[in-house]
């Protein structure tokens, strides 16, 4: 089977959109394309004395909302075209939850677990000054991503801020709490998550009381994605990870798991469990199907077979666009990534706001704030799958995220007058 091009599975869910909601064809031009492609070489000098150049990228999709937020990823499998996807990704996610942001994103080409803390703290510090005119709290806000992480953007931030001359911890979202971070942050993509997966059971009639759970993924999101949805009362039955998997249909508990992997670096071998691969968990009888690990899982060939009643994707890009219509087909309830995941930049919003307030919220605080706009955002997404006559998820959350983007450009005056004609209303959206 052909590779999926990400960012060409990302143009044709805008084209979708915007040819249902009847938009003037420029939405999807401007839409197709990121605004801003930033190609640097990273110059690092090594613990041995040696120089080794590193490629990185940092794309700004659309800044109509607003400043682009996305994170950074270090990667050795990074590609522009990755970036460049889900860069768009970003737009979308922050749009279809009412998020002040555009969407960008960052990568940089390069093992991180080959490199000593010393090596991984100049490549990040190299990175950062080669991307420092594009980036700012009014301009472009960088968040963590695969293989970065809070001790990252602590560097990243205070790398910018010597670049300033001032602290300027609004730059970088996912810091450290000492240094401006937020509370809940952690948990934040999960629990947007859960509380989605929560949603969409109580519309669907299905309790989540002894629910049936299967987590692809036992990261951070799975991992914590995993638990709350136990704390809700279901019954997680497989996980995996990228070394294994472990299945028990009596239910695992998942803080239990997680101190397993602590301990032996993999979920596999969990005591009372049975091995697991990641393509039978994909295709396990369940009720709920949590894909939280990398892009392209649920291909057309995997969709066929998969027996859940709810995808929902904590991962970016977990199912192809062939495999989405089968699920469609089959009747599978799939909450897309730019919702199911939205929780993340959702809480990095929060926290980018109390950098600029400089006064900081509780976590219970923040949980609560998250709560109202990962449930407001669930319901806009179902009412539009009912005002289109029943599109799919997917297509419904994209018709809510283009319509703002497009009401944005339109009184900002970037459609130019025929296009002007027809684009439509943020206020029009459902309430």
């Amino acid at each position: 089977m052909a590779e999926v091009n990400p960012f060409a599975s990302a143009q044709q869910e805008i084209k979708r959109a915007v040819s249902r909601l009847g938009l003037h064809p420029a939405v999807y031009e401007i839409l197709k394309q990121p605004l801003k492609v930033l190609t640097v070489v990273i110059p690092v000098e090594m613990d041995d004395g040696t120089i080794q150049v590193f490629t990185g990228y940092r794309v700004q999709h659309n800044s109509a909302l607003g400043p682009a937020k996305g994170g950074i990823r270090f990667h050795p499998d990074v590609t522009l075209e990755e970036v460049k996807a889900l860069a768009m990704w970003m737009t979308f996610k922050c749009a279809v939850v009412g998020l002040p942001y555009g969407g960008g994103k960052g990568g940089v080409i390069c093992n991180p677990k080959e490199l000593s803390p010393g090596e991984l703290e100049r490549l990040s510090r190299g990175y950062v000054r080669a991307v420092a005119e594009i980036l700012g709290p009014e301009k472009d806000v960088p968040a963590p991503d695969v293989y970065t992480n809070p001790r990252i953007m602590a560097w990243m931030m205070d790398e910018f801020s010597r670049y300033k001359g001032f602290n300027e911890f609004g730059v970088i979202t996912g810091k450290p709490l000492i240094v401006g971070g937020s509370a809940g942050r952690n948990e934040a993509t999960a629990r947007g998550c859960a509380i989605v997966v929560r949603e969409a059971a109580k519309m669907l009639g299905i309790p989540l009381a002894g629910a049936t759970v299967a987590v692809q993924g036992f990261g951070n999101a799975g991992s914590i994605v995993a638990r709350l949805l136990h704390e809700m009362g279901c019954r997680i039955v497989a996980v995996v990870d990228s070394t294994g998997g472990a299945c028990d249909t009596a239910g695992m508990d998942p803080v239990k798991l997680r101190d397993h992997k602590t301990k032996t670096g993999s979920v596999k071998g969990f005591p009372g469990s049975k091995p697991i691969s990641s393509a039978e968990l994909l295709t396990l009888d369940c009720d709920i199907l949590v894909p939280a690990a990398l892009e392209n899982q649920i291909t057309a060939s995997v969709a066929g077979q998969v027996r859940a009643k709810i995808v929902a994707e904590a991962a970016n890009g977990p199912t192809t666009p062939e495999g989405d219509r089968i699920l469609n087909q089959k009747g599978i309830f799939v909450i897309p990534d730019i919702l199911a995941s939205a929780g993340g930049v959702t809480v990095s919003y929060f926290e980018w706001v109390q950098n600029n307030m400089g006064y900081y919220w509780t976590e219970e605080e923040v949980n609560r704030r998250l709560e109202e706009i990962m449930v407001r955002g669930f319901h806009e997404v179902v009412t539009m799958r009912k005002l289109g006559r029943d599109v799919d998820m997917r297509l419904a959350a994209y018709m809510v995220a283009v319509k703002r983007v497009a009401e944005a450009m339109e009184v900002r005056g970037w459609l130019g007058r025929a296009a002007r004609m027809t684009a439509p209303r943020a206020e029009a959206l459902p309430a």
